[in-house]
């Protein structure tokens, strides 16, 4: 049995149509390639996506009440994620739609990230969106610890990178699709229940984490109506 991330699973998933895949997807597993149906995925494969990709808009959204215009707002996503060119279409449909200003940087790796901010401070940005992707995931220590360096408001997918230092975050728990992947599919694989024939779970809720904390350090005042949505505040 393979378990893992998204974008790993698409390699896996090319290279075998008889080892049972067990996926953990940010992105709209459907839109992303992974399956083709949520309630019989058919095949071998079935998952667990916490559906932060498409939240973006929303999360867009919360910078654009928080750091109004004319401030420009980064968009820093990674290539080679595989819900990067949806990701991309929606953040800038809801760009159009605020009437903002967006500036689309790249970045693949943690060298990449630095070269980023660099122009960020250069292009004198207002706020920060970060894409949905492993790699930012994993070094929301570099990207908290930079935002808050360059004084720049940010918010991520994963609650995570607000424990990290970071500012916001809007999304699924990750951490619960994991759990939910190793308690729910893998003993019903292992018992011999086939993938394809198991529904790919999408998420229920979503939590707005802010950091009153991070806040301060920014300088930065929180609006009264963003903290009353908030779902947890950081002190």
């Amino acid at each position: 049995m393979i378990v893992g991330q998204n974008t790993a699973m698409h390699a896996a998933r090319a290279a075998t149509s008889t080892i049972p895949i067990v996926f953990v997807s940010g992105g709209d597993p459907i839109e992303s390639g992974l399956v083709t149906n949520l309630s019989r995925p058919g095949g071998n494969i079935t998952g667990v996506s916490f559906g932060s990709a498409s939240l973006q808009p929303k999360r867009l959204g919360l910078l654009h009440e928080l750091v109004p215009p004319p401030a420009t707002i980064v968009y820093l996503r990674d290539p080679n994620a595989p819900s990067f060119e949806i990701e991309a279409r929606d953040v800038e449909a809801a760009a159009r739609e605020l009437g903002r200003n967006i500036l689309s940087l790249n970045a693949s790796s943690p060298r990449e990230i630095d070269a980023a901010f660099a122009t960020i401070v250069q292009s004198r940005a207002g706020a920060l969106l970060i894409g949905n992707t492993a790699l930012f995931g994993n070094r929301r220590r570099q990207l908290a610890a930079l935002a808050t360096r360059h004084g720049l408001p940010a918010i991520s997918s994963i609650r995570e990178f607000v424990v990290a230092g970071g500012l916001m975050s809007y999304g699924a728990s990750d951490s619960a699709a994991y759990r939910r992947a190793g308690s729910h599919y893998v003993p019903r694989i292992l018992k011999g229940a086939k993938p394809g024939d198991l529904p790919v779970e999408m998420p229920t809720k979503y939590e707005l984490v802010i950091s009153v904390v991070a806040a301060k350090a920014l300088g930065l005042e929180i609006p009264d109506r963003l903290l009353a949505l908030a779902d947890e505040v950081i002190e």
